[in-house]
């Protein structure tokens, strides 16, 4: 079997057999792989890491041809985030950022966009003294980088530019001009205030993206919208959102 390193954070672990681990990491170089790191129950001292969810470690792991399955021969903690673990808060903010990835990004497909858009949002989740805005961004642009971006630049039915008002299709995946609103009965009005902060995450970099103001309304549309569009498209809500609710957190 070929041995490979890459950076690689966790995004989940659960316990195999009496002594051993298997995680699923995203990484740098592999995308979202799972590893089986044998005996680490039992000889904690074995890995210079403890496999916590969130923390990121530089791994060496043997490959397999066959299997989703790989060896994790070596880990050596890089960051542990310990700033997200003193607050519940954060710790579920993170939490649904990892299920996202989980549930959009295909297994053992490279994308260091994802990878490095993960690692900065933890780094920035640690320090920050308004977490929800992190994780909106967070949201919009894991939906670009992954291909479930929803379609709010023009018409998503004709094609049109919109300059006024709009509304949003779940099942059509974007915004609708008032001469299309009719294919979507279901389709709910949008502030345009909404809209054009959807856009302007797209469009910037993360530290730009941090300087936006956003009122409380469009705050909280944005968050609904982004959530029914997640919840109709993976089919599910996700658990951390679950959790989020009973927090009483408006993400």
């Amino acid at each position: 079997m070929p041995i490979y390193k890459t950076e690689a954070i966790v995004l989940n672990r659960r316990e195999f057999r009496e002594t051993s681990l298997i995680v699923d990491f995203f990484t740098r170089d592999f995308g979202k792989m799972t590893g089986i790191v044998k005996g680490v129950r039992a000889e904690p001292d074995k890995f210079a890491s403890n496999f916590e969810s969130f923390s990121c470690n530089e791994i060496i792991f043997y490959r397999k041809r066959s299997s989703f399955l790989h060896l994790i021969a070596q880990a050596d903690k890089i960051n542990n985030f310990d700033g997200l673990k003193q607050d519940i808060d954060k710790i579920s903010l993170a939490s649904c950022m990892l299920e996202l990835i989980d549930a959009t990004m295909a297994q053992e497909d490279k994308n260091e966009e994802v990878f490095s858009l993960l690692n900065t949002c933890l780094k920035e989740l640690e320090v920050a003294t308004y977490p929800e805005k992190i994780v909106t961004i967070f949201k919009i642009k894991i939906l670009a980088l992954s291909g479930f971006k929803p379609h709010f630049d023009s018409c998503v039915s004709c094609s049109t530019r919109i300059l006024g008002e709009s509304k949003f299709s779940l099942s059509l995946g974007g915004l609708l001009c008032p001469r299309c609103s009719k294919k979507d009965r279901t389709a709910r009005s949008i502030f345009r205030g909404t809209v054009a902060s959807i856009l302007h995450i797209e469009k910037n970099d993360f530290s730009t993206n941090l300087k936006l103001g956003m009122n409380p309304q469009i705050r909280r549309e944005l968050e609904a919208i982004l959530n029914a569009f997640l919840n109709f498209h993976l089919g599910k809500e996700l658990k951390s959102e679950k959790i989020l609710r009973n927090l009483a957190i408006t993400v």
